[in-house]
């Protein structure tokens, strides 16, 4: 079976974490979001068919021409237009019935593989809490009866998690498909043009792990699901004054030094270097190269490659970008004191995140200086900074 995966988008709503690099390459749990998605299908899936578009070079050079033995072919979207055109660029690359995925979810193979074994066209479901935010789906005896986007009193608690699996019939109606409000073309409105035409979808509904990495926060909650089921495996150095407690992986290349106290589950990439005396605790990970400086505590966060944060800080669910360097005695605030749900912008709008507990979000090359104090839900440009002393509220861009 061949699977489209889709990956060309830029993942505006992720900025700053995507400003420097293609969404499906932001790391979760210390690998790229699109290799999850390939980890979850390759039992099912015999070829893998990679739309890419934006920084399409950077997708390549990760993914390469295999994933796991199994053979890898791209197909480039020229303009971003939406899903249905992403899907119907694959068309000349496909010869029977395959799956589509996105390549910027948490899926667990599970739901692959129900996908896989269901009939003709079908698409994956589950009941959430406010579907109004989701695409609806009605479903009768196992088959779509209705798909409404975004609906102000939906009509039912089943969201369309956007992975599905077609007959390659569908190409017949994706060309055909009409530009929505947004201006771009849907998969889901060629799913009614299919349903329009009498064809059958089948709705498979999920009851496990699914997680749309669209916004900062949730690459928090992806790496807080990935990390869940995390084992210990110690291969780097870890000093002899050095307390490790739950799963805690240290890569090889990595060290932890002494008076350093790690709860897992956390990951030490390979080429990091931890402490002395500092403590880290779940979920995080430390990336490739990153140093954490002495009696630093970094808690449920994710530093990309290079990070580093300074003597006697404080990092708390937080996600700091490649090469980010926080001067000593950083702090962020996590936590409002009203003990409100965190808001963040996206887009220009202030979203509530739902998270009791966020604390800033960091794009590349960061610099704060010393005894800068980041107050909960900011987010700071690539490649901005901060005089010692700063007290940071707003947003830096």
């Amino acid at each position: 079976m061949q699977a489209v995966v889709l990956a060309a988008g830029e993942g505006t709503r992720l900025r700053p974490i995507s400003g420097t690099r293609p969404k499906p390459l932001v790391p979760v749990g210390g690998r790229p979001l699109v290799e999850h998605v390939l980890a979850a299908s390759q039992a099912v899936v015999d070829e893998f068919v990679v739309v890419v578009g934006y920084r399409a070079d950077d997708v390549r050079a990760q993914i390469g021409d295999e994933f796991a033995g199994v053979p890898v072919t791209y197909v480039e979207q020229a303009e971003q237009q939406g899903t249905a055109d992403a899907v119907a660029c694959a068309r000349a690359a496909i010869d029977e019935r395959f799956l589509v995925l996105n390549g910027d979810v948490i899926v667990d193979a599970e739901l692959v593989e129900a996908l896989a074994g269901a009939a003709g066209h079908a698409l994956a479901a589950m009941p959430v809490e406010n579907p109004s935010n989701y695409g609806v789906v009605s479903v009768a005896d196992g088959e779509l009866t209705g798909l409404v986007e975004k609906p102000t009193n939906p009509s039912s608690s089943l969201a369309n998690l956007g992975v599905y699996a077609f007959a390659p019939s569908v190409f017949d109606v994706l060309e055909d498909v009409s530009a929505s409000a947004r201006g771009e073309y849907e998969v889901t409105d060629a799913i009614g043009a299919l349903c329009e035409r009498g064809e059958s979808v089948t709705v498979v509904e999920h009851e496990g792990l699914w997680i749309d990495v669209g916004r900062p926060w949730e690459v928090l909650a992806a790496t807080e699901a990935v990390l869940a089921d995390s084992e210990r495996d110690v291969a780097g150095t870890v000093e002899d004054r050095v307390t490790l407690e739950g799963p805690v992986v240290v890569e090889e290349g990595a060290r932890v030094r002494d008076g350093t106290v790690i709860e897992g589950p956390v990951v030490v990439k390979a080429g990091a270097e931890v402490g002395p005396n500092a403590y880290v605790r779940g979920s995080t990970v430390i990336g490739e190269d990153c140093r954490i400086g002495n009696a630093v505590e970094v808690k449920n966060s994710v530093l990309l490659a290079g990070a580093t944060v300074g003597h006697l800080s404080y990092v708390g669910d937080s996600v700091l970008g490649a090469d980010v360097n926080f001067g000593a005695g950083t702090t962020v605030a996590n936590l409002r004191h009203d003990e409100d749900t965190v808001q963040m912008h996206v887009k220009g709008e202030r979203v509530d995140t739902g998270r009791r507990k966020l604390g800033v979000i960091c794009g590349d090359g960061v610099r704060t200086g010393i005894n800068t104090s980041l107050n909960a839900g900011v987010k700071l440009a690539a490649g901005t900074g901060t005089a010692p002393g700063a007290v940071v509220m707003e947003d830096k861009n």
